[in-house]
Order: C-alpha cells, then structure tokens, then sequence
C-alpha cells in the first residue's frame, strides 16, 4: 500500500513543464503583486509539495482507498497549510497569524485543482488514445 506515485510519474514531461510554469506564474505574481505572505520561496515549496501529493489524494478519494485516507489528510495538511505555516513562523510569525486562515481557504481548492490536472497516470499521447477510446464507446467502460 504506497501512497504517493513511482518516481517515473513524478519525471512525465507534460507534469514537470506544468509544474514549472504554475511556480513561475507564482513568481511572478508575487513580483507583480506584492502580498505580505506571497514571495518567491513559498511559491516553490507549495507547489512542489502539492506536485507530490495532490494528484495521489485525488485518487484516494475518487477511488475510495479509504485505508490511505489518514494519508491523503495529512498530505493534504501538509501541501495547504503546514509548509506555509512552517515557512512564515521562521520568516515573519506576525505575517502568519495574520493570513494563515486566507491562505488555507485560497489553497485548498488550488490542491484540488491540481490534484485533478496532474492525476492521469501515462504520458499526452496515452490521453489522447485513451480519449479517443472513450468517445468511440460512448463514455462508457
């Protein structure tokens, strides 16, 4: 019972270009839009916390793994809250307590999304044959 993804699925091209363009979108917002809890590094780390566990919470859930559920909480707390909240305590504690609660109700839903963008497991190419196929079936497996 493993609850994150193989290695393998973590190195798809189509998952890294995606990840790397929502961090440097994240950059940039925090360039263009200054926020007292929005800079660069919190724009790496949460991401690339939810890059590693989003996609494997979503398939806890849409596949009823209800055994891996403490997991998929504790990844889940950990990608929305616990980074965010480790990082400010040791950077500014007073910019913590302020937005701790913003910053959990504007990211959880973000992990979601997340979580089902980057839950196919198989490269572009498979996606589009396994579309193909579901349309020629009529949505039905």
């Amino acid at each position: 019972m493993t609850f994150l993804y193989p290695p393998g699925e973590y190195l798809r091209p189509w998952k890294v270009v995606s990840l790397l363009a929502g961090i440097a979108l994240l950059i940039a917002g925090s360039i263009v839009v200054p926020a007292p809890d929005w800079d660069i590094g919190i724009s790496v780390i949460m991401p690339a916390c939810a890059y590693l566990t989003a996609p494997c919470t979503m398939r806890v859930l849409l596949e009823r793994k209800w055994r891996q559920l403490p997991f998929a909480i504790a990844a889940t707390w950990l990608s929305v809250d616990g980074v965010y909240a480790l990082y400010w305590h040791f950077m500014d504690p007073d910019t913590l307590a302020l937005l701790r609660s913003a910053n959990a109700a504007a990211s959880l839903p973000l992990y979601g999304l997340c979580g089902i963008f980057w839950l196919y497991r198989g490269s572009l190419k498979e996606l589009a044959t396994d579309i193909r196929a579901a349309i020629r079936s009529g949505g039905t497996s």
